[in-house]
This record gives structure tokens, C-alpha cells and sequence, in this order.
């Protein structure tokens, strides 16, 4: 603005000056990152349709059906897509953990060699359905780790999954591993899409998804590559991108710090006890306001000669629990009236409650949430939805400690 005299001329000038590139490179960061969370939803509610559209044809057709076989190849059609919708969920909750810095790894003693193993049996189903010809080179020698194997499995099977899903039917993955120094390092490496120069630089952020149409089914929900790089990580490791273009195909590198000192396995107690007799049949009850679950998961029960007793809220289930002293209780958290928390601790004060096994069987499965049902006097904690095998080893291993 100018500065004026009294006659009104201008003696010299005022004025500000303000830098604006910051403000408009973070604008263009935000409006990049709500876009990405748009095509992260959008493609989400297409990744949980998929699996849902078999599910029920399925579902309509098992009511018409009767030959054993058709009923067979409709209860694996069944199977597959309720594990890749399980799948789907269990990436999310990681994805919640790594945002929120909770996940937790459960170190161990393992080798290089378990964990291969296991995530290539994980992405064997899609190499084969691809067609991919494999290729794995490890050590000769076995090379120690001391490593969450669990954690460690889902990175290369994320990295075997990528590196089919960005591949042509009948192409080449590979893995290669060799040690370095107190390193290992492992490749994976396909002759697939490849990446390209403009998306090296956020392969591994959050939401980024595959440089393919956002049709096209293999471009996923841009999480998986997030946690791989935040497990490796936690594991005191590194994991880096590389490509030489579209089309070239993609190079994953993964170093993990060696397992220089091997402690030596604690001796094997002289004469193990036997384990206690669990009763053949057991009384249980499953509390859950959620009618079908609660209803399906006394069927199955009862298919082991059980006596099940249902109850649809916390106040049912205390009247039920004084009536019958069952064996077990399987209670969901959110439930109304009385919660599962206050329920399990209600009935923990009734005559026989120290004694039954109670397990909490809830959707919430947060670190917090564990926590929150060991404290209310749970003695296990599933999330749905649970597998029958692990409910029942859950169940028979709390009734031998009790035995003893």
C-alpha cells in the first residue's frame, strides 16, 4: 500500500510478503490422502462383496440341494470365501495396530526355513491358481531367528500374494535368501507389471494400491505392503522396492538381523503328568443377544453330545448359571442389560463360578480389549468368528488345569 504525503503523493510504499508453498504442498498432501481414503473404502466394499455374492448363491442353493457331492463342493465354496473374508478383516485390524502402535510381536526361537515354509503353504493355493512358475533358493545351513514367526510368516506370504496378484498367469516368482554378515536377507522378485517411477517413492505408504485400474480385482486395499514394512521393522530390519519400470516387473528386499547366540533349549522335565480326563460331555452355556450366533454355536456344541442352554442377555445367563452350574460359559461382550464383563464377574460371586471356565467370545480383539476380559475374570478370549477346533482346545486345556 502506498504511503502518501498532504498534498497526496506517494513518499514510499508498505506492504507484506508471505511464503505460501508450504501451505499449498500440504493442501496437495491432504486432498492426495482423502483421495486415497475414498478409493481405500470404495475398493473395501468391493473386496467384502466379492466373497459375500458366492456366500449366498450358496446359501440359496444348499436349501435345494440334497446329493452329498453338490453339498460338499457347496460347503468348500463356502469355506474359501469366508477365509478370504477373514483375511480381509485381519488386515484391518493389523492396520489398526500399526497406526495406533499397539501391535505387539511374540518373540521365539525359529529358523528361516520354518518361516518360508509356512507363508509359502499360505500363497500356495494362488501360485498354483496363477500358474506361476516358483523358484526358492535358501541356505544350506538352518539360519536361527529370534523373531515372531507368526508376524514373520504374513510378510512374505503378503510378498508372495503381491507378487502373483501383479503377475501374468503362467509367470515367474521367485525367493532367494542368503546371509550377509549378522543379516539375512531375503528377495522376492517377479516378471510381473513391475512399478512404476512416479509410485517408488509410496509403494509402501498407506492406502497406495497397485498401478492398475481401480477395477482391476488385483490392485487390493494398499494396506498389505504398510504392514510388511512395519513388522519387518519391529524385527529390527528393513524392506526396500525395487523395479525397472512398468512392466519389468518388482524387487522386494527384506534384511533381518541373525540369530548370532542360540540359547540353549530348557531340559525337558524327567516324567511329564498325564493329562486330566475332560468329561465326554459338558454343560455349557453360550450367552449372546445376537440370535443366530448365539443359536449356531449351540448347534455345534451340541454335536459333541453336550447339554447347551442358550440365553440372549447378561441377565439370562446369571438365571441359567444358577439353574444348571455349567462346566464352561461363553460369553459375548456387548450384550445388553449386563454387558460381558459385568456378567462374568456377577457369576464369578455365585456359588460355582471359581470353578467354570469362562471365555469371552466377542468382535472386539484390540490388545485393550484382552486386557479389559482378563481383568473381569475371563479365563480365555476368542474373536468371532471362532473356529470350532480352537474353542474346543481352548476348553478341554482350561479343564485340565483345573483338574490339576
Amino acid at each position: 500500500m502506498p504511503i502518501r504525503d498532504e498534498p497526496g503523493r506517494i513518499v514510499r510504499w508498505f506492504g507484506t510478503s508471505t511464503d505460501v508453498t508450504d501451505r499449498i504442498e500440504m493442501e496437495e498432501v491432504l486432498r492426495e490422502s482423502d483421495g486415497r481414503k475414498d478409493e481405500f473404502l470404495a475398493t473395501l466394499a468391493h473386496e467384502l462383496r466379492n466373497p459375500l455374492a458366492p456366500m449366498r448363491h450358496a446359501l440359496h442353493l444348499l436349501g435345494r440341494e440334497s446329493e452329498p457331492e453338490k453339498v460338499e463342493s457347496l460347503h468348500a465354496v463356502m469355506e474359501r470365501q469366508l477365509a478370504q473374508m477373514l483375511r480381509l478383516v485381519d488386515d484391518l485390524i493389523d492396520l489398526s495396530r500399526v497406526s495406533r502402535g499397539t501391535m505387539e510381536l511374540r518373540r521365539a526361537r525359529t529358523s528361516l526355513s520354518v518361516v518360508i515354509a509356512q507363508a509359502l503353504e499360505t500363497a500356495r493355493p494362488l501360485i498354483e491358481a496363477s500358474r506361476h512358475a516358483l523358484v526358492v533358493s535358501l541356505p544350506d545351513q538352518e539360519v536361527p531367528l529370534d523373531a515372531d514367526a507368526v508376524r514373520l510368516t504374513q510378510v512374505f506370504s503378503n510378498l508372495f500374494s503381491n507378487a502373483c496378484k501383479f503377475s501374468n498367469a503362467g509367470g515367474r516368482v521367485g525367493l532367494t535368501a542368503s546371509v550377509e554378515g549378522d543379516e539375512v536377507v531375503v528377495v522376492v522378485e517377479d516378471d510381473g507389471i513391475g512399478i512404476s517411477t512416479e509410485r517408488m517413492g509410496i509403494v509402501f505408504d498407506l492406502f497406495v494400491q497397485g498401478h492398475v485400474a481401480p477395477e482391476d480385482p488385483r490392485g487390493g486395499l494398499g494396506i498389505g505392503l504398510t504392514i510388511v514394512k512395519r513388522i519387518v521393522e519391529m524385527h529390527g530390519g528393513s524392506v526396500r522396492a525395487s523395479s525397472e519400470g512398468s512392466g519389468r516387473g518388482s524387487r522386494f528386499e527384506v534384511r533381518l538381523p541373525k540369530l548370532i547366540r542360540v540359547p540353549e533349549p530348557a531340559p525337558a522335565p524327567a516324567s511329564a503328568p498325564p493329562p486330566a480326563p475332560t468329561p465326554t460331555a459338558l454343560r455349557l452355556l453360550v450367552a449372546d443377544d445376537n440370535v443366530d450366533s448365539a443359536d449356531t454355536l449351540a448347534m455345534l456344541l451340541r454335536l459333541g453330545e453336550n447339554e447347551v442352554q442358550v440365553a440372549y442377555d447378561g441377565v439370562a445367563a446369571l438365571r441359567w448359571f444358577g439353574i444348571l452350574r455349567p462346566h464352561v460359559v461363553l460369553l459375548d461382550i456387548g450384550m445388553p442389560g449386563r454387558n460381558g464383563y459385568e456378567t462374568c464377574r456377577a457369576l464369578r460371586a455365585m456359588a460355582g463360578g471359581r470353578q467354570a471356565v469362562v471365555i469371552a467370545i466377542t468382535g472386539w480383539g484390540q490388545v485393550e480389549d484382552r486386557r479389559k476380559t482378563r481383568e473381569a475374570g475371563f479365563d480365555g478370549h476368542l474373536v468371532k468368528p471362532v473356529d470350532y477346533a480352537e474353542l474346543m482346545d481352548m476348553i478341554e486345556h482350561q479343564l485340565t488345569a483345573r483338574a490339576h
